[in-house]
This record gives structure tokens, C-alpha cells and sequence, in this order.
């Protein structure tokens, strides 16, 4: 069967992704490591013993020692999950790079049992928001426009939403902030690469930027941003999302009037009418 065409071009360049996946260093991996050591913490949380764990990531080597008889599986568009064959779904560091976070989700709660758990971490919307800004002003000066050059993410609120649309139950999003310091935005960008998070937006410029565009940045980054030690900091914002598989078992909202008993005589306090 083929694919009718689509309306408009996807965001991300999901080839140009894979290469630069390949070319990642194992030792430029700490936010996968970090989200990885949160993933252990919160699940330490929770109690219920996972039998049949499957791990969504684009960095298998990661996760191999993380969970026993667990399965591990490519951030491809469509994941080689099975329908309700696990209880435990991670999906980690890779939802950014999703051209639809929302088809990923679905595909996990089809995943799970029913009352299964997913726990997802990625990338929010304040991540490398000191060198976006930097460049984006840089650019502004040096060639009079714009180009895309630091992936947009999602705010935890419209990340907490994505959840409820891909129905899962008793959905929860939280923030991890994280703050590196580099030498300087060079030393940054070349990290970036190293950790296979380089520039993989579809309209990305094909051609190399001028060497004033990053001398110029360089000087922004540092006149709104430099710390008194002389060193750039980086903000990398991780978005934790839990929800659950439905289940007639899981606790339910109670319905609106169904209360016993008014607010007020539940804190003891006097009961006032709200002017007109």
C-alpha cells in the first residue's frame, strides 16, 4: 500500500538524524545517563513489580544493564512494539526528535497491558534556550533573517497535554532542570554533535553559515550569559510524562455535584456568596 502524500514537510530530517546518531561519542551521553538514573528513582517510587519492561531509545548501550528482560527498541516513526504485550514502557530522549509525539505515545499505551505504566523523558522548551537566543540574534545582524538552527521543544504544560490526547489515565508532567558549563559556545556546539543531537530540522540551511555568524554569537552568548568564572552555561530542561493504561481499577473523578458534604463545612469556615 502506498502512502498518500503528505500536506506539508515533516519537521525533522529523520535520515540526517541517523547520521548524526552514528557519529555520537559514548562519553557525550550524560543526559541520556541522567535520564536514565531518573527513570531508575521514579520507578523505585512505584509500587509494582515490572515483569515485562520494553525501552524506547536511540542509544541501546545505555539501558543494557538497566533492566532485566527488557526489551530494547529503536525511536523509529513506528516502534516494533507488540499491542499489550508489556506493563512497563520507557520511552527516553527521543520524543523531541519525534515528527509526532502523539502517534509515539498512542503506539506505546497500545503497547502496555491494561493499568501498564509509561514513563517518558525528553526534552523541554527552555533547553538550550541561552544559545537559540544568541544565535538568533547573531544571525539577525550577520545576514539580515533567520534560518532554523536549535529544534524547537515542547513546554511541559502542552507536553502534559500530549498525554491526555493519546488517552492514557492519571497523566503527570514535571521538570528536571539541568545546568552544564561550557568554555565557550564552540566547546557547546561540538558537544552537541558528540551526543547526536546536532541540526536535523528539514529546513535547515544545506550550505555552511559565515565564521562572523559564530564569532557574533560567541560575543552575545557571553555579554547576556557569561558566569564570573568565565564560562558558558547551557540550560537542558528534562520533561518527565507519566500516565497509565486505562483500567476499570484505577481511581476516577468523582462527578461534578457528587460531593457529601460543602467545601466550606469541610474547612470550617463560613459559607459567602461571590458578588455579582
Amino acid at each position: 500500500m502506498t502512502q498518500a502524500p503528505k500536506s506539508q514537510p515533516e519537521l525533522f530530517d529523520r535520515q540526517t538524524l541517523a547520521i548524526h546518531r552514528t557519529r555520537h561519542q559514548p562519553e557525550a551521553l550524560f543526559l541520556h545517563e541522567l535520564a536514565r538514573d531518573e527513570v531508575e528513582d521514579r520507578l523505585i517510587l512505584v509500587n509494582r513489580t515490572f515483569t515485562k519492561p520494553a525501552i524506547v531509545t536511540p542509544f541501546a548501550e545505555i539501558w543494557r544493564n538497566s533492566f532485566q528482560n527488557s526489551k530494547i527498541v529503536a525511536d523509529e516513526d513506528v516502534l516494533d512494539l507488540a499491542p499489550g504485550g508489556h506493563d512497563l514502557v520507557v520511552h527516553v530522549m527521543g520524543l523531541h526528535w519525534a515528527n509526532d509525539p502523539v502517534g509515539q505515545l498512542i503506539q506505546c499505551r497500545r503497547a502496555l497491558s491494561e493499568d501498564g505504566l509509561l514513563l517518558a523523558i525528553t526534552l523541554g522548551g527552555r533547553t538550550l534556550h541561552e544559545l537559540r537566543s544568541a544565535l538568533a540574534e547573531a544571525e539577525t545582524q550577520v545576514s539580515g533573517g533567520l534560518s532554523p538552527r536549535v529544534a524547537p521543544m515542547g513546554e511541559v504544560r502542552d507536553l502534559g497535554g500530549l498525554l491526555q490526547r493519546a488517552g492514557f489515565a492519571l497523566p503527570v508532567a514535571d521538570v528536571v532542570p539541568l545546568t552544564a558549563q561550557y568554555r565557550d559556545s564552540l566547546h557547546l556546539m561540538q558537544e552537541l554533535r558528540a551526543m547526536g543531537e546536532g541540526n536535523a530540522m528539514t529546513q535547515r540551511l544545506k550550505h555552511p553559515s559565515p565564521r562572523a555568524l559564530f564569532a557574533q554569537a560567541e560575543a552575545i552568548y557571553r555579554q547576556h550569559f557569561e558566569l564570573p568564572n568565565g564560562k558558558l552555561p547551557a540550560t537542558f530542561e528534562l520533561v518527565c510524562l507519566t500516565g497509565w493504561s486505562p483500567s476499570e481499577s484505577q481511581q476516577k473523578p468523582l462527578r461534578p455535584g457528587s460531593a457529601k458534604m460543602r467545601l466550606a463545612e469541610a474547612l470550617k469556615v463560613p459559607e459567602t456568596k461571590l458578588p455579582d
